[in-house]
């Protein structure tokens, strides 16, 4: 009898255990993670935490702005992001000389990137493996090999699909060079006089004025430019349309990182909107060069950019309809993740962006930076003006994020 009592016991334990097995393995990591915070050490910590003060976000002058500009839904705050980006920095352009040399821009494009590093490292990257930290409670990470190599493919595929989108910029253009985001295009063959003549709307057809006494004068000048536009080789031409397609490329990238971004949390979007907006007005200049260069007068080269500003849009609305169609592990989805994972397709976003901002803060620029001239010492104060451009954009990013 005594025997048979303790063989109940153990197949009710053993029922018991494999019940608890079963349930445990139908938990989404939010349900995790809400019973965690009914054991008593974290209640613990959780009023330590609260009552140590160490949350100063809320009440920062920071997030009180960031609340301002993005006061709506994910969905809302992706699009008023896109806003942001793409207007100021395309009207700015009515202010840029047509004549701007894009290496003159250097030091803007060394902020950028400062800022767009700085946003990938002390930003989404963390977000991506760790998750955003909350004001009200502890948080816990649980660790999933595989999950981590998901979000790492993500990232490489995010890398690479820039390298590749560069490299047929290249190919196209007979390696003429490519459409990398520190603007180091290679410099056409274009005379100043080109320049100068197409951006001031100069009449490059065969007729002359009515006025007889500058008959001759005004024919002549028309021949000049005629000839002179010609000197605009079909190459450099191509060049300027296949910018235009980047760029449209580029900006679906942007909108992408919107929709990406603030699906994780409103501090990401808000941060990555301002990391990409300090890129943006450098890129947008830089092409503006390039496009008036390349044959463009002032007003057709503005109407193209803000053309192009149309892919950041189309990026945000195909960003949004993956994040609420596909799902994402922090709405709590209760669908099976990708390959036994806790991962929903909208997770794979964000990595991927953070995969094509290295790309543009490191490939990009880097080899730009690296050049350089005979003029020692020009050098060496161009090179420290870079750097400190370079660290004072990753500081910004890094005091936004230090609590």
């Amino acid at each position: 009898m005594v025997a048979a009592l303790i063989f109940v016991a153990q197949a009710s334990v053993s029922i018991l255990h494999k019940t608890e097995s079963e349930s445990i393995a139908n938990l989404t990591v939010a349900q995790i993670e809400d019973k965690l915070q009914e054991c008593s050490i974290v209640q613990a910590l959780n009023k330590h935490k609260v009552g140590s003060g160490s949350n100063t976000e809320t009440s920062g002058l920071t997030a009180r702005i960031f609340a301002t500009l993005f006061p709506g839904s994910p969905a809302v705050n992706s699009i008023l992001a896109t806003v942001y980006i793409s207007g100021p920095p395309n009207f700015l352009l009515a202010l840029c000389p047509p004549d701007i040399d894009p290496s003159s821009l250097s030091v803007m494009v060394a902020f950028a990137v400062g800022g767009i590093l700085g946003d990938t490292l002390f930003h989404l990257l963390p977000e991506i493996f760790l998750g955003e930290d909350s004001p009200e409670h502890v948080r816990f990470v649980m660790v999933e090999p595989n999950r981590n190599l998901l979000l790492g493919v993500a990232i490489l595929a995010g890398f690479l699909t820039f390298v590749a989108m560069d490299k047929g910029l290249r190919i196209a253009t007979g390696g003429e060079g490519g459409h990398d985001h520190g603007h180091s295009h290679g410099k056409p063959e274009v005379s100043e006089k080109v320049t100068s003549a197409i951006a001031s709307g100069v009449d490059t057809g065969d007729t002359t004025r009515s006025r007889k006494s500058n008959m001759q004068a005004d024919s002549a000048q028309t021949r000049s430019v005629a000839t002179l536009e010609k000197e605009i080789s079909p190459s450099v031409k191509l060049g300027g349309f296949l910018n235009l397609v980047a760029d449209f490329t580029h900006n679906i990238t942007d909108g992408l990182a919107m929709s990406s971004s603030f699906y994780a949390s409103p501090t990401v979007g808000a941060v990555t909107t301002l990391a990409v907006f300090t890129h943006e007005i450098p890129h947008e200049c830089g092409d503006f060069a390039l496009l008036i260069q390349s044959g463009f007068s002032k007003r057709a080269a503005m109407g193209a950019q803000f053309v192009t500003a149309i892919g950041a849009f189309l990026g945000t609305f195909i960003g949004i309809a993956i994040q609420e169609f596909g799902g994402n592990s922090a709405s709590g989805a209760s669908e099976p993740g990708l390959f036994g994972t806790s991962l929903q397709v909208g997770d794979l976003l964000l990595p991927f962006t953070a995969g094509t901002f290295l790309y543009v803060g490191t490939v990009a620029v880097i080899p730009e930076m690296l050049e350089t001239g005979k003029d020692k010492k020009a050098e060496l104060k161009k090179t420290l003006t870079q750097f400190l451009a370079m660290f004072a954009g990753a500081g910004v990013m890094l005091a936004i994020s230090w609590d």
